[in-house]
């Protein structure tokens, strides 16, 4: 299994010293926040990407991809009913597929909350099949690039659109298009019903990426989450894709969160 670390663990830290630590500290991967790159993702061009691509494959690590796409301009929206808006939003989905296959990833984890969030007298059903047009359009632009648009359930006191694994495969049948996938994630699928390894394994065809984290907001091993379940329904997924360590409690220190996650992964995932 390969890792990876998410690099706005570390801050304002500049990308290229982010991404030696994440390499010493023994990582596989980055994934890439866009906003950590530039104030507004929408400027990054692809010869800057291709930069950044180098950049971290020259401190021995791969770009797995994008996360936290729209966090940055936040007015842009995944369900919204107005068409312009909508068209922006696709503008900018599209420009993150190049800037992505640009530094060399190929996934695009779509979160991103606040920016699906369905208004008062919305029709849920309504709402998911503009989000699968503007999905759609994507992602025959990230096709054609070699860049995966992989879904991510949110947990209820998130976000009121894409809950759960069943949810988001709707939602990818919707959109009906092999470069849109789903995206699992330890953190929100505590918050389902079925217990994290069920999710996985009636999920595992359709799943692109895996992120390890615990739902205190730390590092994979932090909290009450049992992995060894996890570990084992992974494996009978056969999934050899990433897993990237995401969080959002960056205490004590990024240092620190960095060297802890990949110890507790490596000793899971190894025995």
């Amino acid at each position: 299994m390969k890792f990876a670390l998410c690099n706005e663990t570390y801050g304002d830290q500049e990308f290229g010293e982010t991404c030696d630590h994440i390499a010493r500290c023994g990582y596989d991967g980055i994934e890439i926040a866009p906003f950590t790159l530039k104030e507004d993702p929408r400027e990054i061009t692809e010869a800057e990407a291709r930069v950044f691509g180098e950049r971290a494959r020259s401190a021995g690590l791969e770009v797995v991809g994008l996360h936290w796409l729209l966090v940055k301009p936040a007015w842009l929206h995944l369900t919204t009913s107005d068409p312009l808006l909508q068209k922006d939003t696709i503008a900018f989905g599209q420009h993150l597929a190049r800037t992505c296959a640009a530094m060399g990833g190929s996934i695009m984890v779509w979160g991103s909350p606040k920016q699906r969030n369905l208004e008062d007298g919305w029709n849920y059903n309504d709402a998911a099949g503009r989000a699968a047009d503007t999905l759609r359009t994507i992602s025959e632009t990230a096709d054609q690039l070699g860049v995966t648009i992989a879904m991510e359930p949110l947990a209820r006191k998130e976000t009121n659109f894409l809950n759960t694994a069943e949810q988001a495969v709707k939602l990818l049948n919707l959109v009906d298009h092999p470069a849109c996938r789903l995206h699992l994630d330890v953190k929100a699928m505590s918050d389902e019903e079925l217990p994290i390894a069920r999710v996985i394994t009636e999920n595992s065809e359709y799943i692109a990426h895996f992120h390890a984290n615990d739902p205190n907001l730390r590092g994979p091993g932090t909290g009450k989450v049992a992995y060894p379940p996890i570990v084992k329904a992974l494996r009978e997924a056969r999934y050899d894709g990433y897993i990237s360590v995401e969080v959002f409690d960056y205490t004590p220190d990024p240092e620190t969160i960095a060297k802890d996650s990949i110890a507790f992964l490596k000793q899971v995932f190894q025995s």
